[in-house]
């Protein structure tokens, strides 16, 4: 069972959001917080595997409670919600170690997608912002795309290809249809070329694949 604390200073959002992840039979909300601070205190409290937290909260907001969970002992998952589809809330979600960034008109089923998928260790963003994240998220200058490929020159060729899929923006599913390889190979590429960087999510890896463009394959 996944255990989700869901912190909005709306009720009825949380209650929403109750209902829905509850009605899967697999994730359970232990809790609720109305802003930063019992957000905080209800992590410490439950220990769960997942927040749900809202960027936009009355005191202490959801960025700055994202960065201060993130450096409790065995943090959860931090999934960041949002009625704003702006770039800006995106990169400071990421930089308070957000792994997973939605919309709250996300559809209902897609809420749950997220939760379990950031619950198995991977990385989530809204369909809606995930290429222009990677596309717009650092100013690219020359310095820097050298910096992006000596640091990929670490991994293996198959690696890179993995790579520069993700620069794209592709899923695990379509990454692995177009390297024709499963979807269990992928993941397990990811995982260890993440390990190699010193990378915590596909995100970053992303990100740094997409600076380097053009992602060279051959060894440097």
């Amino acid at each position: 069972m996944i255990r989700v604390v869901v912190a909005d200073d709306e009720a009825l959002v949380r209650s929403g959001l109750r209902m829905i992840l509850e009605a899967t039979g697999d994730i359970t909300v232990v809790g609720e917080a109305c802003d930063g601070a019992g957000a905080i205190g209800a992590v410490t409290r439950l220990a769960p595997d997942v927040i749900l937290i809202d960027i936009r909260m009355p005191g202490m907001d959801g960025l700055t409670a994202a960065a201060e969970i993130g450096r409790l002992p065995d943090p959860p998952k931090v999934i960041m919600l949002t009625t704003f589809d702006l770039d800006e809330y995106v990169h400071l979600a990421l930089r308070a170690g957000a792994v997973g960034f939605l919309l709250k008109d996300t559809p209902p089923r897609d809420f749950a997608s997220a939760v379990r998928t950031v619950a198995a260790g991977s990385a989530m963003l809204s369909p809606t912002v995930t290429k222009r994240l990677i596309s717009s998220f650092v100013e690219k200058g020359p310095s820097r795309a050298d910096v992006a490929r000596r640091r990929l020159a670490v991994l293996t060729y198959r690696e890179r290809q993995v790579m520069r899929a993700l620069a794209q923006g592709l899923s695990n599913a379509e990454i692995g249809r177009r390297l024709s390889m499963s979807e269990a190979t992928v993941k397990a590429h990811v995982s260890h070329s993440l390990a190699k960087l010193g990378l915590a999510n596909r995100v970053q890896a992303a990100i740094l694949a997409h600076d380097a463009d053009p992602l060279p394959l051959e060894s440097t």
